[in-house]
C-alpha cells in the first residue's frame, strides 16, 4: 500500500516550525511523526504539503493510496486500523479525519459517500506549537516502547549512578561516564553514538537522539528531547530540541521548542512563568494575534536557522520565526518575525544573501550541503513573512 502523510488543518497553528518542513517531520518524543508512522506501518511514506516545500518533500501517488493526517501521532491500535483500510473507508476521531483510502482516479473525496470508522481510543494529536513540549512525555514513553521492544540495551558503564536502570536504554556507540540517570518518572533513551559528559544529572522522561551530546555538568529535567547531532548544556526543563541545534552553554531553557540549525549563545535564558502566574499567551500565525495556551508554563518557540547572542533574555511565551538573529541587552519583544536582525533596541531585515552565507557555513561544519532547495524554501519564507517585519 502507498501511504501519504498530509499536513491537515493544523499546519498554520504549527508555524514557525512548518514554514520549513511538513507537519510529518516535526519531532516529538524520540522520533519524528513520519518516522513513527513508517515504523508502525512497515512502509516508507511521502508527503502532501505546501507547494513551495514539495520539491524537497515530494508526494508519490499510486493507483491506491491511504492518506494520513500527520497531526496524529500513531500507536499500535491506530496503525493497525490504518493498515486495514479499504476502498471508500475513512477513520475519524470525532469530527477529524485521521486517514482515508483514495484512488488516483478520484477527482475529489466526498466523505458522505465513505464508510466512517470511529477511532475511540486515546491518541496524541499535535495541534499547536506548545503541544510539542507539553505532550512530549507521553510521546517519549510510546517511542521508547516501540524502539526497545524485544531488544537489549548496551550495558550501563559502572561509573554511572542510576535509578530504575531497567527503564534506561543505551544504543550502540553511546558514551557516558560519571553521570546520574534517574528514570523513576519516565524512560531514558540514549541514541547511537550519543555522548553524555561527566557530571551531568538527568531525570526522565529523556531522549538523547543519535550523535547528540550533553555537555559537562548539565542539569536536565524531563520530559526533554535532544534531537540528532544537537548539543545541550546548562539547565533544561521539558523542552524539545530538533536536530543540529545547539544550546551548548550555561543558561536556562524551559518549556520550549527549538527548530533545526538554531544556536543559543552562552548564558541565554528564557522565562517560562509569568510573574503573576497567569496563563501564557503565545503569538499565533493563524489568527495573527496572541492565542491562549491554557498553560501556566510556556517558554520559547524558535524556528529553524535562528540564533541569539550571549546573555540573551527571552520573555515568557516568546515566538521567534525562521532565520532571525537576536542580540543585545534587555528583552526582545515576544514575537520576532522571520529574518529579523536586532533585539530590544529594534530590528532590521536580515537579508537572505547574508542569511544564506551563514547557513552554508553552519551546515558545512556538519558536512551537510545547503542546497538550492533549501535556499528556495527560505526565500519563499522571507517573502511570505514580509508583512510581519513591516508592522
Amino acid at each position: 500500500m502507498n501511504y501519504i502523510l498530509f499536513d491537515g488543518p493544523c499546519r498554520n497553528s504549527l508555524l514557525p516550525f512548518t514554514y520549513t518542513r511538513p507537519v510529518a517531520d516535526i519531532r516529538v518524543g524520540i522520533l519524528t511523526i513520519r518516522e513513527k508512522w513508517e515504523m508502525y506501518l512497515g512502509y516508507t511514506t511521502t508527503t502532501l504539503t505546501e507547494d513551495y516545500l514539495s520539491n524537497k518533500y515530494p508526494m508519490v501517488e499510486m493507483d491506491e493510496n491511504v492518506m494520513i493526517n500527520a497531526s496524529y501521532v500513531p500507536n499500535f491500535e491506530l496503525a493497525e486500523m490504518v493498515k486495514s483500510l479499504e476502498e471508500n473507508q475513512a477513520i475519524f476521531k470525532d469530527e477529524d479525519v485521521i486517514a482515508f483510502f483514495t484512488k488516483d482516479t478520484q477527482d475529489d473525496v466526498d466523505f458522505e459517500a465513505y464508510e466512517a470508522i470511529e477511532f475511540n481510543a486515546e491518541v496524541i494529536k499535535i495541534e499547536h506549537t506548545w503541544d510539542i513540549f507539553s505532550k512530549n512525555g507521553n510521546a517519549i514513553a510510546e517511542d521508547f516502547e516501540l524502539l526497545t521492544k524485544g531488544r537489549k540495551s548496551q550495558p550501563i558503564p559502572a561509573s554511572n549512578n542510576t535509578i530504575e536502570a531497567s527503564n534506561i536504554f543505551i544504543e550502540e556507540g553511546a558514551k557516558l561516564e560519571f553521570v546520574t540517570l534517574n528514570a523513576t518518572n519516565g524512560p531514558i533513551y540514549i541514541g547511537k553514538d550519543a555522548e553524555i559528559m561527566e557530571g551531568s544529572i538527568i531525570r526522565g522522561p529523556f531522549a538523547l537522539c543519535d550523535y547528540a551530546t550533553v555537555k559537562l555538568g548539565a542539569k536536565i529535567y524531563g520530559p526533554t528531547t535532544v534531537g540528532p547531532h544537537s548539543k545541550v548544556g546548562g539547565e533544561v526543563n521539558n523542552s524539545v530540541i530538533f536536530g543540529y541545534s545547539n544550546k551548548g552553554h550555561d543558561g536556562f531553557l524551559g518549556n520550549s521548542v527549538l527548530g533545526e540549525w538554531c544556536n543559543l549563545g552562552a548564558d541565554t535564558n528564557n522565562s517560562n512563568l509569568k510573574n503573576n502566574y497567569a496563563e501564557v499567551r503565545l503569538w499565533s500565525y493563524e489568527t495573527e494575534g496572541f492565542a491562549r495556551t491554557g498553560l501556566q508554563f510556556c517558554g520559547l518557540m524558535m524556528g529553524d536557522h535562528s540564533k541569539c547572542g550571549i546573555n540573551t533574555m527571552f520573555n515568557t511565551g516568546t515566538v521567534v520565526g525562521v532565520s532571525s538573529n537576536i542580540f543585545g541587552s534587555g528583552f526582545p519583544r515576544n514575537f520576532v518575525p522571520s529574518f529579523s536582525w536586532g533585539g530590544n533596541s529594534g530590528f532590521t531585515t536580515y537579508l537572505t544573501k547574508k542569511a544564506f552565507e551563514v547557513a552554508k557555513v553552519v551546515m558545512q561544519r556538519r558536512s551537510i550541503e545547503f542546497t538550492q532547495q533549501d535556499a528556495d524554501i527560505l526565500e519563499h519564507v522571507f517573502e511570505i513573512t514580509q508583512k510581519y517585519r513591516t508592522k
